[in-house]
């Protein structure tokens, strides 16, 4: 039994939550809201990382449902990604934000998050998916006692 496919789905919650207009604005207004979301984010990647690395090489059975927990995390951050990068107009409030020094719109820092979100987000749970489908079509197939 593997941890991988449920801790994909709290992962995804997480996530595409606070990403949600309301629970963004909360955490844009309050510290201790950002904190919470910070905390629940750290909390659901690593448990879905913990839950998709399996113990073993050998562990077929769990290098699958690795591979498949990270493929599907990786899809749904690339469309949370795309998303935010593409849409025409801001999702989330409307004033100017700071980044490293640089003042940004807000559609700006919306499509910044987003390209961010794509090339680095969703780049790694692809690559930690094809390495534990690798990992799996690597291990020899096990022998009838």
């Amino acid at each position: 039994f593997t941890l991988a496919l449920p801790a994909s789905l709290v992962e995804l919650i997480v996530v595409w939550s606070w990403h949600a207009p309301a629970l963004r604005t909360l955490a844009e207004s309050s510290l201790f809201a950002t904190a919470i979301e910070q905390a629940t984010f750290l909390a659901a990647g690593l448990f879905l990382w913990l839950a998709c690395l399996p113990r073993r090489d050998s562990d077929t059975a769990g290098n699958a449902a690795g591979a498949f927990a990270l493929l599907l995390t990786s899809i749904h951050m690339t469309l949370l990604g795309a998303l935010l990068a593409l849409t025409p107009r801001p999702l989330y409030g409307t004033g100017e934000v700071s980044c490293f020094g640089v003042a940004l719109s807000a559609q700006q820092d919306q499509e910044l998050g987003g390209v961010i979100m794509l090339l680095l987000g969703a780049a790694v749970y692809l690559t930690g998916g094809v390495t534990l489908f690798a990992r799996m079509l690597a291990t020899p197939p096990r022998k009838a006692v």
